[in-house]
């Protein structure tokens, strides 16, 4: 046995100088150690590292909080935190009927006993009280990030001129604005990025943070304004922001040079980011940006707003802010998980909501009116497929369908609705539409409305279309599938699977690496794997809506990059934007506004109120009167503009 004990004191001594000659960074409010050294990549992690005070007690709810000095010891991170967690029941069926070979086949043929049953799971899941269990890691005090940063970047930190700092590039993780996580649940290993980053002369430092979720962070309205935040997640992602803008010189990184990449979710909150306040508030903590299937439809209505605040409140059994305040964590942690998983098919009930402050409008009515950081670069991404795995499997007939948006759109007039299935998305499939059946009538329509029209408005914001856009069209290239082509590290994944069971095609990992590397070092995304001089130059958006395209096939190994031309897509984008052109609710939104019975119409918009009549038909004028001032913009058929903010204020599909 002695010869044991001897082993283990060697171990701890060991690990103790492992541990003594790791770097210690000051920060002021406490001294962080770095947990590890990579030997293979040749990086430090220094990881959980507190960037706010606890956001719990009388902070639940509310704004972030510097943290609190604590420098009686070094802090090493060694505790991992995760945001509370929420999943829904349709995720369960989404599980069982989706990822499927019918999926990998391309077809959706289930047998109606399938879906019967799978039909009647669903309602014993929603008819339930149990709750998803919680990882044993998850905690309300979650506001934590992680900085992993080269050896040699690190040690030039004290030695660095204004300017001469390694790039920054800071994930912000999706999840439908209900779960997820800075390393684990959503997101990935930044090895393989880091290691390109290195041999293409171009090191970087890689941030990952942590933002509350659910009901902890996304609740809104005037409820919980009267006592607290709204879009409270929003805020997280700020401070966390501009806690890299204090404190990331320390480990060789210019605050001048941070660039911002996140998937769905993520990519929806960086839209949010650059259109913070309006514009208002100066350049935004950051310089460059990569939304990848930018994901949120907006929550614009108070009054639903108000209703989703008091469901919570109901199922934690309290009636005020301030009672819940008061209640313990894993009461708090089980009403919002409860709240989540009765989300309808395609939801999670939470995301970002027009709030009259940091989101005084919708994003894309914000973008259009110039009301955003017109400084920031920007390279935009979406995937060809991105609405198939939040689409209802049930939807068979019209009454399905109509059934689908009524409960995903609460509010909505019934003639608004019906334009949207008879007009905008007809029941034509003859393939002219870009559909063939129900099915993927009703995934396009979620595609568009909730990621790749996101992705348009972006695109078309900035003086001259200047930013780049590309099309992720790979396998089955659903959403989610290219976060596997974004984090491939060679040492640790696997090229067999890319998360959706096709075969991954290893030259477009060197693509869009390559892509996110440049792009976050210089602002422009160029191939530097030798071999690849031949691939297609990736062009800006532009007049002509230039989208560069990553096509591949697993199965097969074939590929190609190439450059198209999104204008139709525009088009419809362009459609739905000018369909949110039309008064909010008393106290947000826009003002004055006309449009002609002939399918023309112009609006003004802004702050303000207004109040009208929605037509029922295009030979009817839309009346509405108001005072504000803002955008100017016309378009094709004015006469659903009023009906189209009504529906999109009482969407319950929130998140993605």
């Amino acid at each position: 046995m002695w010869h044991q004990a001897l082993l283990l004191a060697a171990l701890s001594l060991l690990c103790r100088a492992q541990n003594a000659s790791l770097p210690v960074v000051d920060l002021g409010y406490e001294l962080h150690q770095a947990l590890v050294y990579d030997s293979t990549g040749d990086s430090y992690n220094f990881s959980n590292i507190r960037y706010a005070a606890p956001p719990v007690g009388d902070l639940r709810f509310r704004e972030p909080h510097p943290p609190a000095e604590n420098r009686g010891e070094v802090q090493t991170g060694s505790q991992f935190r995760m945001c509370p967690q929420a999943h829904t029941n349709w995720e369960v069926i989404q599980a069982e009927l989706v990822y499927s070979p019918f999926v990998t086949a391309g077809a959706w043929n289930q047998s109606e006993s399938t879906l019967g049953n799978a039909d009647f799971e669903l309602s014993v899941l929603n008819g339930s009280t149990m709750v998803f269990p919680q990882d044993p890691r998850v905690t309300e005090d979650c506001l934590f990030l992680d900085v992993i940063v080269p050896r040699t970047v690190f040690e030039s930190a004290g030695q660095l001129s204004n300017g001469s700092g390694a790039p920054v590039l800071v994930w912000i993780y999706g999840g439908g604005y209900a779960n997820g996580d800075k390393i684990i649940v959503n997101s990935g290993d930044p090895a393989g990025l880091l290691s390109r980053a290195t041999t293409q002369d171009q090191a970087m430092i890689y941030v990952t943070l942590n933002y509350r979720l659910g009901a902890f962070g996304w609740l809104s309205g005037p409820m919980i304004q009267e006592d607290g935040i709204a879009n409270a997640g929003l805020y997280d992602q700020r401070f966390a922001l501009e806690w890299i803008q204090k404190n990331i010189h320390l480990f060789g990184g210019d605050p001048q040079k941070v660039t911002v990449i996140g998937e769905s979710a993520g990519g929806g909150s960086i839209m949010h980011q650059i259109t913070a306040y309006g514009g208002t508030r100066g350049p935004v903590p950051f310089q460059r940006a990569i939304p990848q299937s930018p994901g949120f439809i907006p929550i614009t209505s108070q009054s639903l707003q108000d209703q989703i605040t008091q469901s919570f409140l109901d199922y934690a059994n309290v009636s005020t802010l301030a009672e819940a305040r008061a209640l313990s964590s894993s009461t708090l942690i089980a009403a919002n998980s409860l709240q989540v998983m009765r989300s309808p098919y395609s939801g999670y009930t939470y995301g970002p909501a027009v709030d009259g402050v940091f989101v005084p409008d919708t994003p894309s009515r914000l973008l259009a009116a110039g009301r955003f950081d017109k400084d920031v670069e920007v390279m935009v991404g979406h995937n060809a497929d991105e609405g198939l795995l939040f689409t209802d499997p049930f939807i068979r007939t019209e009454s399905n369908l109509s059934s689908f948006l009524s409960a995903n759109f609460p509010t909505a007039p019934q003639e608004v609705l019906e334009y949207v299935t008879s007009t905008l998305y007809p029941p034509d499939y003859s393939g002219s539409q870009g559909y063939t059946d129900i099915f993927s009538r009703v995934s396009l329509m979620l595609s568009e409305l909730a990621f790749t029209c996101n992705s348009v408005y972006l695109a078309t914001a900035y003086p001259g279309n200047s930013t780049f856009s590309y099309l992720f069209n790979v396998s089955t290239a659903l959403h989610g599938e290219d976060i596997a082509y974004t984090f491939f590290t060679p040492a640790t994944s696997s090229l067999a699977d890319d998360g959706y069971g096709s075969p991954m095609v290893p030259q477009l990992v060197n693509v869009l690496q390559d892509y996110i590397v440049s792009f976050t070092a210089h602002g422009t995304p160029k191939i530097s794997t030798p071999g690849f001089e031949a691939v297609t130059p990736f062009e800006v958006y532009g007049a002509n809506a230039n989208t560069q395209v990553l096509q591949g096939e697993g199965d097969t190994g074939a590929w190609s990059v190439w450059n198209a031309n999104q204008m139709a897509m525009a088009e419809r984008c362009r459609w739905w934007a000018l369909g949110l052109e039309a008064p909010l609710e008393t106290g947000y939104g826009a003002g004055n506004g006309s449009g002609s019975g002939n399918g023309t119409g112009t609006g003004t918009g802004g702050n303000g109120n207004g109040s009208g009549s929605t037509p029922t038909s295009p030979s009817e004028t839309p009346q509405y009167t108001g005072s504000a001032s803002g955008l100017v913009t016309s378009g094709k058929m004015g006469w659903v503009w009023m009906g189209l903010v009504t529906a999109v204020a009482g969407l319950a599909v929130a998140g993605f």
